[in-house]
């Protein structure tokens, strides 16, 4: 196998109906790469779905001994990733040809340490919702503060940074909090507003129980270090920004 330049880091509970779309997706990317699933204790097909890819080379299948969340499962995967850098990828997500060529080329021509791009909502059934969340070229640490454009499975990032700063506190949005830790140390990330990752909205996601996510936007404020009403300033604009992106 060519030594992998990005290791995509796939979490996944319960995604056998989704996952095969999600895998095939990665493999479709004209970038030497490394996939990695970790399974979080699945109860239904989702090893047998897998099952046909275990003979691939640059495919590793890891389960967790017992149910640890995403935010645990996708540190593990990038432990033991080999890449350069890494890319993550919801099992019931999936992505364009050509999403991470492209978002190569961006970092090494800006020298950014991580890169997001636009998304298309889709319905659980897979159909376009018809609706598109963009994303800016640039997103600042202060941009990012008043709204977080940035979602977890359109994220390339080097592997160093993943490794300095793991998702943690699962009682706040961890990826949100991980984003807002590295822009600060590293500086801008970039943007490709193209709608590279059809994102699959779903009745069990924690973002979709709108009081509970909001009690969790709130506590990424507080986790970065700002005052009770610094927070409750910059959780108005995220709010409003929720609330025209979901229009």
């Amino acid at each position: 196998m060519t030594y992998p330049l990005v290791s995509v880091i796939m979490p996944v509970y319960n995604g056998a109906d989704f996952i095969r779309q999600a895998v095939d997706s990665v493999f479709c990317q004209e970038v030497p790469l490394e996939l990695l699933v970790i399974d979080d204790c699945s109860t239904d097909r989702t090893g047998e779905v897998l099952a046909p890819y275990e003979n691939k080379e640059n495919f590793h299948y890891i389960r967790n001994p017992y149910n640890k969340g995403a935010a645990a499962s996708r540190n593990l995967g990038v432990q033991k990733a080999s890449g350069k850098y890494i890319a993550f990828l919801d099992a019931d997500d999936w992505w364009e040809a050509g999403k991470l060529t492209e978002q190569l080329e961006v970092m090494e021509r800006t020298r950014r340490v991580l890169c997001s791009t636009g998304r298309e909502l889709m319905n659980p059934d897979g159909t376009s919702t018809g609706k598109y969340i963009p994303v800016g070229s640039t997103v600042s640490y202060r941009d990012l503060l008043k709204h977080n454009s940035i979602n977890c499975s359109s994220v390339l990032l080097k592997r160093e940074a993943a490794l300095a700063y793991p998702m943690e506190h699962d009682d706040s949005h961890e990826d949100y909090l991980t984003w807002l830790k590295i822009l600060k140390e590293y500086g801008p990330a970039a943007g490709i507003n193209k709608p590279y990752l059809k994102y699959r909205l779903s009745q069990g996601g924690k973002s979709r129980n709108k009081r509970k996510s909001a009690a969790m936007t709130y506590r990424v404020y507080r986790y970065m270090g700002y005052s009770p009403i610094t927070s409750a300033v910059f959780f108005i604009s995220y709010a409003l920004h929720g609330i025209w992106k979901y229009r």
